[in-house]
């Protein structure tokens, strides 16, 4: 099993400072050639606003050098209007040609809101969009609780889609933490534990200032270990990331993995002075 550990975006302001990721003065056109020397998987957020063009893309492999896997997420015409026309299908599926031929493509990741509950029409939806992308691995992230059954995650596995697992904070009406496997990828987003902030939250900042505990770390870590030897690759995305707290977890969970005997890795070695931070 390959265990992939990234961050949800790369484009963090608050990331900016002495011991931080990146540098004073670092402009945001460098985040990515940074990020890229410390992490070998990431979630792009810019597609959900934004389908980007070929050449984006292909900076973005670029600046990557091979060493980042990168997840997109859906465009939210998909998840969150749910009305695409077949354009939108086609920009989807062949802006990231690039990613794919430099071999850092990773699942793409549909991300439905809360609103996004298990009805009948959703469910047609859902298998409409399957279809759609069939042929690619398709990441699905349900935030209402209905979805959360095993008949469920046994019809994606039918129809190849993979299941994310998501840590969500101790409140109603969300699926319950737990590493779920219906593919041979298994794909895991840790969102923290603000319970406070999650429903009351302002913005997405807000509902994910939290850091995990070395404790919750190992918790996780078990989790992966368990599914050794069940799934080819594993993806693990922090969504903390709003001061700093994700780049303090991920060496954690690294160090919790390595002592299960989880071989987890970091990219290339660099010569940035902020290669050793993490």
């Amino acid at each position: 099993m390959k265990v992939y550990i990234g961050t949800g975006g790369y484009t963090n302001e608050d990331w900016i400072g002495e011991d931080l990721l990146y540098p004073p003065g670092t402009k945001q056109t460098d985040f990515l050639g940074i990020y890229a020397q410390h992490f070998d998987a990431v979630e792009l957020n810019s597609s959900f606003y934004g389908i980007p063009g070929l050449k984006a893309f292909e900076g973005m492999a670029r600046r990557a050098e091979g060493r980042t896997r990168m997840a997109v997420k859906l465009n939210k015409v998909f998840t969150h209007d749910r009305a695409p026309q077949d354009s939108d299908f086609d920009r989807m599926l062949q802006s990231p040609q690039p990613l794919r031929e430099a071999g850092i493509m990773g699942p793409y990741l549909a991300q439905f809101p809360y609103s996004f509950a298990r009805t009948a029409a959703n469910r047609k939806y859902l298998q409409e969009l399957s279809e759609r992308f069939a042929g690619h691995e398709l990441a699905v992230e349900f935030r209402h609780q209905s979805w959360d059954k095993l008949e469920v995650r046994e019809g994606m596995r039918e129809y190849g889609l993979i299941w994310v697992s998501p840590d969500y904070p101790p409140v109603a009406g969300v699926p319950e933490p737990g590493l779920h496997v219906t593919a041979d990828v298994a794909y895991l987003r840790l969102h923290g534990r603000n319970s406070g902030n999650w429903w009351s939250g302002e913005s997405a900042a807000e509902r994910h200032d939290y850091r995990y505990t070395q404790a919750e770390m190992d918790e996780w870590a078990e989790k992966i270990a368990f599914v050794e030897g069940e799934v080819e690759e594993a993806y693990v995305f922090f969504e903390n990331t709003t001061k700093g707290h994700a780049l303090k977890n991920i060496p954690m969970l690294r160090q919790a993995l390595r002592a299960r005997g989880v071989p987890v890795s970091t990219p290339r070695p660099s010569e940035s002075p902020q290669a050793s931070l993490l």
